[in-house]
């Protein structure tokens, strides 16, 4: 008996060093966006290599090569990338063209990950696509305004805007009045040229994801549910209307060549009062170190209530050269200790657990409130030609602020959406 349990504990111990060792000496390589989620990741991936023996490789480019990069490595039967990472706007393309593992299996052995733990707005837009998930939220980029707190709080704009306007200076619950308030806040200001706000009009990308706030919050949208596209009704022309109003009264004038490098340094620079941006900027706008603002901005949910979605997920592509070692950083860096960690220095979280934890909501109070910004957030259409569908509106958005009648912009930009749905297979006569 002796001599067989032996044999039995021998057995066991022979497993846990296979299963510890299993990894040893193998390399990961994922194409990563430069933004801070990323490089707070990159710092904590010693640690990973170390309780796996997997060394991980980012390499690291801009957004706007990424979906260009990525595709020949997609359509590959191997490609070079082990894991990647997945803008919403490629969260319907990418699973519709076959081209990612479906994790359902993965998440079901792998107790580390909670599925119920992440915000529903989140696994919608970058986790299931047609009832299986392709993906695991990353991190989020909810649009939100960030204003600053110490014009709303002066005595003399607010004495003004009530003469001028019969109505206390507040924080605005409507596009219309967020527009007049942008008007009202371009102006000389302590010595210095303030602008209403600070606006992102290049196309196709900026222009769009910052539009759709304005969209969504006039409650309009892009397609209806036959997937007939609809931005050129009512609340999709005065959309466009008040974005236009606002990027030529409100805004500096270079606004409608300005990315998301100029418009954060308007601001950071002090010379804007507002800005419809993603929820993380606001500590980077509060670094002593980055901003001339720090201490003066807050963050309030996108007036008219509704701001766009956006995040990235985590994924496994069919082309990937070890899906198991992808699998393992994955489940490693969402894994609720490294998502806490990531969120506590910086990171974008994605989690109830995390948003809510006691030590997250201490260092970040504000947490509580873009919680429920990225719940009620909403993102663009998610289907094949997501990418071709914001070219498109980009482009005519992109006319109607440099003059084209905005119904005419928005009915031809309608044409050419319902040839979309139609080639995706979801236009329903």
């Amino acid at each position: 008996m002796k001599r067989f349990t032996s044999l039995i504990v021998a057995g066991l111990v022979g497993l846990t060093l296979v299963s510890g060792t299993a990894f040893a000496g193998r390399e990961i390589k994922l194409l990563m966006e430069a933004v801070p989620d990323t490089f707070i990741i990159k710092d904590l991936l010693p640690e990973f290599e170390k309780e796996t023996g997997i060394k991980v490789k980012f390499e690291i480019v801009n957004y706007a090569q990424m979906h260009a990069k990525l595709l020949p490595q997609l359509i590959s039967s191997e490609g070079s990338y082990d894991a990647i990472v997945v803008d919403n706007y490629w969260a319907g393309e990418f699973p519709a063209a076959g081209w990612l593992v479906p994790l359902d299996e993965y998440v079901e052995k792998t107790p580390a990950i909670d599925i119920s733990a992440y915000l529903p707005s989140m696994l919608d837009m970058v986790g299931y696509w047609r009832g299986k998930l392709y993906m695991l939220p990353f991190y989020n980029y909810a649009m939100s305004l960030i204003y600053r707190t110490d014009m709303m709080e002066d005595p003399e704009l607010q004495a003004e805007y009530q003469a001028q306007y019969g109505e206390p200076l507040s924080i605005s619950r409507s596009v219309e009045d967020y527009v007049k308030l942008c008007k009202f806040m371009t102006r000389e200001y302590k010595g210095k040229k303030i602008y209403g706000s600070s606006m992102q009009g290049l196309k196709p990308d900026p222009i769009v994801m910052e539009w759709s706030n304005y969209l969504f919050s006039l409650g309009g949208d892009y397609y209806n549910e036959k997937w007939h596209p609809i931005i050129n009704n009512e609340a999709g022309v005065k959309a466009v209307k008040l974005y236009g109003e606002n990027i030529a009264k409100g805004a500096p004038p270079g606004s409608p060549g300005y990315g998301f490098d100029e418009a954060y340094h308007m601001v950071a620079e002090g010379n804007a009062f507002s800005y419809i941006t993603y929820n993380w900027m606001l500590p980077e706008l509060n670094d002593v170190e980055k901003s001339k603002v720090a201490g003066k901005v807050d963050i309030e949910p996108m007036p008219g209530g509704i701001g766009l979605n956006g995040g990235w997920g985590w994924a496994i592509p069919n082309s990937s050269p070890d899906k198991e070692a992808a699998w393992k950083f994955i489940s490693w860096v969402e894994s609720f200790p490294i998502a806490k960690r990531r969120a506590l220095i910086g990171g974008s979280p994605t989690r109830y657990d995390v948003f809510t934890s006691y030590d997250v909501v201490k260092k970040y109070p504000w947490y509580p409130k873009v919680m429920w910004i990225v719940g009620t957030a909403k993102p663009v259409p998610e289907f094949l030609y997501s990418t071709q569908m914001i070219e498109v509106v980009g482009r005519e958005l992109s006319l109607a602020v440099g003059g084209k009648d905005p119904q005419a912009a928005m009915d031809d930009a309608t044409k050419e959406l319902e040839e979309l749905a139609k080639r995706a297979g979801l236009y329903v006569k």
